[in-house]
């Protein structure tokens, strides 16, 4: 007896045969489907409400604004107060107030970039940075190879960043408070690390060694020059491949469907173009068809030479304190300038597109009046006809 015969046989037995081994199949695709198209259609309604619930929250917010940023000013200034009392009085404690800020507002601040269509500035090398602060300063806080790396993120790129790219300290604004800190907060905090909490060295001394209150590694160049600058641009290496590979690879396709959706990239080009300044000339020196590649370029090399500063930075305390002193200036400054350049312009413009708005319904009854007007001439004329 052949297997075919046999395995016929079994199934015989068993009471199934194949056209009901074919039915069932057959129901369980079916099933499976329609639970693939009841979820699809789920979801497109849940997107659905969602994106009206946040078109109605941004109107609302927008018909309240001004008592918004009187109510954001005032909380912004006590905060950035007693974040200075703090500093002062309990420099220990300054790595948790962090953690607590980036939990509680990267989050939100990505609902408010998905719903502008900004949600892949989050995959800039400052969230990827701050995502290391947070794994080593609550997961890793006593090892200090992880530590350097840290504070060569935070004193190297980050901080530079604030002042090359002109972040705004402007309390009536959430959003900039919110980029100035993610670029500030983590040099401060490992400013307080390095200078300030001498517990903490402690606590990175390897078991087995003698008690130490200074850093051991200060004399040992090569070692600071490893862990300051070459592993980390090795770190800051991988994440420029993988910013490449998501954004300019696997999401080519969704980027040049939607303009609207924006990147670090599109918003710099499109601001350097605009004012056709040295940025946007040096892009184009290997042609337009290469500025992509010329702005990972001049990214990297700001990277390499803001990453070699932070070994001076990181043994010289009159020099990291100065340094310190200047980021909080510039951004200072630059939040100054916005005032009293930037946001009377911004004034101007959205009281001109709310005079539009709310000249258009009275632009349309003065055009439907002549139409009304045309129309009962049309009839009397027709009823002196009919009459005739």
């Amino acid at each position: 007896m052949s297997s075919s015969e046999e395995d016929n046989q079994d199934m015989n037995v068993s009471g199934c045969s194949p056209g009901t081994v074919n039915r069932r199949f057959k129901d369980r695709a079916e099933k499976v489907a329609k639970t693939k198209e009841m979820l699809s259609k789920q979801a497109v309604q849940t997107k659905k409400m969602l994106s009206k619930q946040a078109v109605k929250i941004a109107k609302q917010a927008e018909e309240h604004e001004r008592f918004i940023n009187k109510v954001t000013h005032l909380l912004g200034v006590l905060g950035f107060g007693g974040f200075c009392f703090l500093l002062g009085a309990r420099p220990q404690d300054i790595p948790y107030v962090y953690c607590l800020f980036y939990i509680t507002f990267v989050p939100l601040r990505w609902i408010y970039y998905r719903f502008k269509k900004w949600h892949y500035y989050l995959l800039d090398f400052c969230y990827y940075a701050n995502t290391i602060f947070l794994v080593d300063l609550l997961l890793y806080p006593r090892n200090e190879k992880f530590f350097l790396v840290c504070f060569s993120f935070a004193e190297g790129p980050l901080a530079w960043a604030l002042i090359v790219w002109r972040c705004s300290l402007v309390f009536s604004s959430v959003d900039k408070i919110i980029s100035v800190l993610i670029h500030l907060l983590p040099g401060i905090v490992f400013f307080t690390i390095r200078w300030w909490n001498p517990a903490t060295f402690e606590a990175m001394r390897p078991e087995g060694t003698s008690h130490r209150f200074s850093w051991s590694y200060v004399e040992d160049k090569s070692y600071l020059w490893t862990w300051l600058f070459g592993v980390p641009l090795v770190a800051y290496t991988l994440w420029q491949v993988l910013y490449f590979l998501i954004v300019d690879v696997l999401r080519r396709q969704r980027l040049l469907r939607d303009p609207e959706v924006m990147t670090s990239y599109r918003e710099l080009s499109k601001k350097a173009q605009k004012a056709n300044n040295l940025w946007w000339r040096l892009s184009g020196l290997l042609g337009d068809q290469n500025r992509l590649l010329m702005y990972i370029l001049f990214q990297a090399i700001f990277t390499v030479a803001t990453m070699a500063l932070t070994v001076p930075i990181f043994l010289s305390y009159k020099f990291h304190a100065i340094f310190q002193i200047l980021k909080v200036s510039a951004s200072v400054w630059n939040g100054g300038s916005f005032l009293l350049e930037v946001m009377p312009r911004q004034v101007i413009v959205k009281e001109k597109k709310k005079s539009e708005i709310q000249m258009q319904p009275e632009l349309q009854s003065q055009q439907d009046q002549p139409s009304a007007l045309m129309e009962n001439a049309m009839e009397n004329d027709s009823s002196e006809i009919h009459q005739s």
